[in-house]
């Protein structure tokens, strides 16, 4: 596939999304930046939320995922149906009644001033290796693909794309966000649709055919009851993803920036609930298609790569299947990539702004001043870490790095529970010690597991013990 196509279907998207940034962001104010004048229609944001929810990463991986744990993975996604009733019925409410713009400021009027501090850094931290991570991984797909061929160096690949999200975002923030994230769904779902249907010609499956491949596939397999030490024990998982579904939605302000748009609390329960429902089918084709890929590849004599990220890439860029899967790939993977990256790029900006330079009482253009030079600020720290991450050069570190943020979410998680469930104080100075010593436990205990809890191996489950450290912290350095 010619470099210069793809390089002109990546402008051209870009142009379609700085047209839309224009005509959302006319008389933007801070409140429409921050949350869209609360005026968002619930639906839109249902939409676009689902490109959010799964990046770039999910794009490239969930497919290839069938290789190793079959449709182990729609057991989480069945546990993020009980997460976002939590978040509907529990956390929005509070949220609408305090009236937050940046959910992290319960925490300081719960506890107090460390805790508020506390929980806006461990989101920072967490968000911004996150969106690094994945905007790293996306760009070094397009690298190789692209910009080598045009010799272009990665700092300027990685300059640019940052630069072009900063500038559909700079004005309207979440009230832009919302639009784009939709279009963004539209054209990942398309990609994914595209390919399923063309690789199944190629196959000759019709309909009929198409779902009996799947069904009988030996990597269709769904639910695992056998064994509660395997990671992929249906309870471990179903329960992780209600966990994973509260805290990396209900506990980060990227996410909830966009509910909280909403025009009230009913319309934002709405919106919870059919995205929530949505998942459920997308990500059925996610792992669809990651059948036909594998069955796919047995057919045509093609070597499964030994990372299985790498299937989807190889067998739709390396000229195995029509063009116009290449296409729809591209687009598909831009599309999914930076729905997550500019909305993160704008909670990052508003929970800075908020959450740790708190401006309060400053008027409406000395606060628009501020909050446009924390933008940019944002957005020249993840062209940082990206280009550090391409300088380490080494993929098992990276994901390693990558692992620790999730380690983050824990601490949000018991603090957040201990301040809705319990009428007690803790003492504010010393949660930030707790909040690092919680994850620090649990990284420990989960490299050492099989050895010290007869060969139990730690899932996503580590969330809840992770939550649960901080919150018996918590109690132990309760107030009297």
């Amino acid at each position: 596939m010619s470099p210069f196509l793809i390089l002109f279907i990546i402008v051209a998207y870009f142009l379609v999304l700085i047209f839309i940034s224009f005509l959302t962001s006319k008389n933007a104010n801070n409140e429409a930046f921050f949350l869209g004048n609360r005026k968002s229609p619930w639906h839109i944001v249902a939409f676009g939320m689902i490109s959010a929810s799964l990046s770039g990463v999910t794009f490239i991986s969930v497919p290839g995922w069938v290789v190793d744990s079959n449709f182990s993975y729609m057991q989480m996604v069945l546990g993020y149906l009980l997460g976002y009733a939590v978040i509907a019925n529990v956390l929005m409410p509070m949220y609408y009644r305090l009236n937050l713009t940046s959910i992290y400021s319960y925490l300081g009027k719960r506890f107090g001033n460390y805790s508020y501090k506390t929980g806006a850094s461990f989101f920072l931290l967490s968000r911004v290796i996150g969106a690094s991570f994945r905007l790293f991984l996306v760009a070094n797909v397009l690298q190789i693909t692209v910009f080598n061929a045009l010799n272009i160096p990665f700092w300027i690949t990685v300059v640019i794309t940052i630069l072009l999200i900063w500038l559909y975002t700079f004005k309207g923030g979440i009230k832009t966000i919302i639009w784009t994230d939709s279009l963004q769904t539209i054209f990942m779902l398309l990609a994914v649709g595209v390919t399923i249907i063309l690789i199944s010609k190629q196959l000759n499956l019709d309909f009929k055919g198409l779902v009996e491949t799947i069904i009988d596939n030996q990597h269709s397999k769904l639910f695992y009851f056998e064994d509660f030490k395997e990671r992929n024990f249906f309870f471990k998982q179903f329960f992780a993803g209600a966990f994973i579904a509260i805290v990396m939605t209900g506990l980060d302000q990227d996410m909830m920036q966009k509910n909280l748009s909403c025009k009230n609390v009913h319309e934002a329960k709405k919106n919870m609930y059919w995205m929530s429902f949505s998942l459920v089918p997308v990500n059925l084709l996610f792992m669809s298609l990651g059948v036909l890929l594998v069955v796919f590849a047995q057919q045509n004599g093609i070597l499964i790569p030994e990372r299985t990220d790498d299937l989807f890439p190889l067998i739709a860029t390396q000229g195995y299947v029509s063009p116009i899967v290449s296409i729809f790939f591209i687009i598909g993977l831009v599309a999914a990539a930076y729905s997550s990256a500019d909305s993160a790029l704008t909670a990052l900006t508003t929970s800075f702004t908020v959450d740790i330079l708190s401006p309060k009482d400053k008027a409406e253009e000395e606060l628009k001043a501020i909050r446009k030079k924390v933008h940019v600020g944002v957005s020249v720290v993840l062209v940082i870490v990206i280009l550090i991450f391409n300088a380490i050069n080494n993929e098992s570190v990276i994901s390693a790095i990558f692992k620790v943020a999730g380690y983050t979410y824990g601490p949000l998680l018991g603090m957040y529970a201990f301040g809705m469930f319990t009428d007690l104080k803790t003492k504010d100075e010393y949660v930030p010690m707790i909040a690092i010593a919680s994850p620090v436990i649990c990284f420990v205990l989960n490299a050492f597991s099989t050895e010290l809890l007869g060969g139990y191996q730690f899932g996503f489950e580590l969330l809840i013990l992770n939550g649960l450290i901080t919150f018996m912290g918590m109690y132990i350095f309760k107030e009297k």
